[in-house]
């Protein structure tokens, strides 16, 4: 006991100054995370996180696979529902815990489905040719051949390569789709899935021209948006069910206020011609993906999406509005900002500056790290390598639910180009800059979460008393 005693000491007090770090000191810039708020996060660690509510449709009927699922079953219900009423859709699959795994599920969906009118004894075939983004050029991962596409997609052994194409960028922007190439493009390769959406994302995605090009194709494209990066923003920067997409995935814990899952999203109800795809994802879902899929964020994702729901078009209308603020500022301070300037260099959360000239990527992504500002180093379209990576990839999201506006990233894009330009040490000063944005916006006021925290924190805990107890010494310490 004395040595489990002194490991969990020393784990507490790194788990203790970490959060210090992270929570209070820093500002946290990379756009694929976020914070979730208190009672997202204490839902998490509740009593679901522990169990199990394996669920498949069996002859028309929903048909759960262990007892004492009432709750989780009735949570998971009203999720889907909070979840169609934010995208404005018929139909939401949560059971992948993961953006990536979203699209796995839509993957191996899309094979099935192909596959539905094949003749008996007739080996299954993969999808035969898909358009995404390129990797180079912004591309989210998991849309890759070496990511969630794997196994799924055709081989060409003329190329040795997957049957992959990618779509068109304009050359004097490369962060922009060139529209006149990608029509040629579509016509010569006729790709039975168009996925859209990246991880180096400033403009929207040409959903509405690609689906109105291909409605005349007898057989069109499956068209699907990994919204991973945006899904947060979903109808402020791109409504794609209403432009034309017939999918939506994404992760759950980026711009979105959830824990980290993932879902998909779509208007495929019965009479659908793509209803088959629909009940191909449902069961790629589980069993297909998943046993547990990680029922204590499931319950922080529903209470995560009341939130976007009540906060939704206030929180969209800051971060946009700050991530331009953000990019024009560092501009100012002479730090060179990737995306048009015309266009306030972004239309989402995310800003990419180039930092070549000062260092790689990474040495500067360090050099900020040191001096409390986390961001990311990112591989821009004219680079070789991602080792050799000019830009650094920023978001304002985060930063945004902790009260932060136009001005203040105008005073953090200064201390910024201190750290770049000229290599001034700012730690301290950021540590005290921070300390002015912790209290977090688009939630409940700390009076109501608080009090609503210590009824679940009391409840967590089977030994007598012992609830109790945490609570107040909690409530003490802060």
């Amino acid at each position: 006991m004395t040595s489990l005693l002194d490991k969990v000491t020393a784990l507490a007090s790194r788990v203790e100054n970490n959060n210090r770090w992270r929570q209070s000191e820093t500002f946290n810039l990379i756009p694929s995370e976020t914070t979730p708020s208190l009672l997202v996060k204490l839902f998490e660690i509740s009593d679901p996180s522990g169990r199990y509510a394996e669920h498949r449709t069996m002859k028309g009927e929903e048909v759960y696979f262990y007892q004492g699922v009432d709750f989780i079953r009735d949570v998971e219900v009203e999720a889907r529902r909070e979840l169609a009423r934010y995208f404005g859709c018929t139909d939401v699959e949560l059971r992948p815990v993961s953006g990536q795994m979203a699209n796995e599920v839509v993957f191996k969906a899309m094979v099935k489905y192909i596959n539905r009118g094949r003749a008996e004894g007739q080996p299954p075939r993969r999808m035969r040719l898909v358009l995404n983004n390129d990797l180079t050029k912004g591309g989210h991962l998991s849309s890759q051949p070496m990511g969630a596409l794997f196994n799924y997609v055709d081989f060409d052994p003329r190329t040795d390569k997957e049957r992959v194409v990618h779509l068109p960028q304009q050359k004097d922007n490369p962060y922009k789709p060139d529209l006149d190439s990608l029509g040629a493009l579509l016509e010569e390769n006729k790709p039975e899935l168009a996925v859209f959406g990246k991880s180096m994302f400033l403009y929207p995605e040409p959903v509405a021209f690609v689906s109105k090009l291909v409605s005349s194709w007898t057989e069109r494209p499956v068209l699907m948006f990994d919204m991973a990066h945006v899904l947060g923003l979903y109808g402020a920067f791109q409504d794609p069910l209403a432009e034309g997409a017939d999918l939506v995935t994404g992760s759950t814990h980026k711009t979105f206020f959830g824990p980290q899952r993932g879902l998909v999203a779509g208007n495929l109800p019965a009479g659908s011609p793509l209803r088959a795809l629909w009940l191909e994802i449902k069961s790629r879902a589980f069993p297909g993906s998943t046993s547990n899929h990680h029922l204590g964020t499931l319950l922080g994702l529903l209470m995560a999406s009341y939130e976007m729901n009540a906060f939704k078009e206030e929180y969209q209308k800051q971060v946009r509005s700050n991530a331009k603020a953000f990019a024009r500022a560092l501009k100012s301070h002479g730090i060179p900002v990737e995306g048009d300037e015309r266009d306030g260099f972004t239309e989402t959360h995310q800003v990419i500056i180039r930092v070549r000239s000062y260092g790689r990527g990474m040495e500067i992504a360090r050099r900020l790290e040191e001096n409390n500002i986390i961001t990311n180093y990112q591989a821009l379209p004219d680079d070789e390598t991602f080792l050799e990576s000019s830009g650094i990839r920023m978001g304002v999201q985060e930063m945004t639910r902790f009260g932060m506006t136009e001005k203040d990233f105008d005073t953090l894009a200064g201390l910024t180009a201190e750290v770049i330009l000229r290599k001034k040490p700012v730690r301290d000063e950021v540590r005290k800059y921070r300390g002015r944005f912790l209290k977090m916006s688009y939630c409940l006021p700390e009076e109501q979460a608080v009090e609503l925290a210590v009824r679940v924190w009391k409840s967590a805990f089977p030994a007598p008393g012992f609830g109790e107890r945490f609570a107040r010494r909690l409530l003490e310490s802060s």
